[in-house]
């Protein structure tokens, strides 16, 4: 069996695993965002992606979006196994409960930027496009 000493002892290392994972992500999007405008600005667009300065910043947006959200949804992740497994006391659930709130909103203003619409609105775009497919 397991005991609490060794139980604190994994959830802390899976919450700092979390953490840098989170960070990790964030670090190598960025890395891998600055190359695509670097190659795309030097005209070697990468596969897909258009050479022109639009189509440059418009990529880096979305890859280092992207890789932002998903680095922000690892470190909410590991603030919840902190919270929750490592210490579990009112003031630290309602701090979570804020860094939460926070995060949630970055994450909601990112994905505006990053897709240029309101989430609700992919929903419908992807309805009148297939109802719109055998129309002509």
């Amino acid at each position: 069996m397991i005991s609490d000493a060794q139980m604190l002892e994994v959830a802390t290392f899976v919450a700092k695993l979390f953490e840098l994972s989170g960070m990790g992500v964030v670090v190598f999007g960025t890395l891998v965002a600055m190359g695509k405008f670097v190659f795309g600005a030097l005209g070697r667009p990468a596969a897909g992606e258009s050479g022109d300065e639009r189509g440059l910043v418009s990529t880096f947006r979305r890859v280092l979006g992207r890789s932002i959200l998903t680095g922000l949804e690892l470190l909410v992740a590991a603030d919840i196994i902190r919270t929750v497994a490592i210490e579990p006391t009112m003031e630290s659930v309602l701090v979570l409960g804020l860094i939460v709130l926070i995060r949630t909103f970055l994450s909601f203003s990112l994905e505006v930027e990053i897709d240029g619409k309101w989430p609700w609105q992919q929903g419908r775009d992807k309805v009148e496009g297939e109802s719109g497919k055998g129309r002509r």
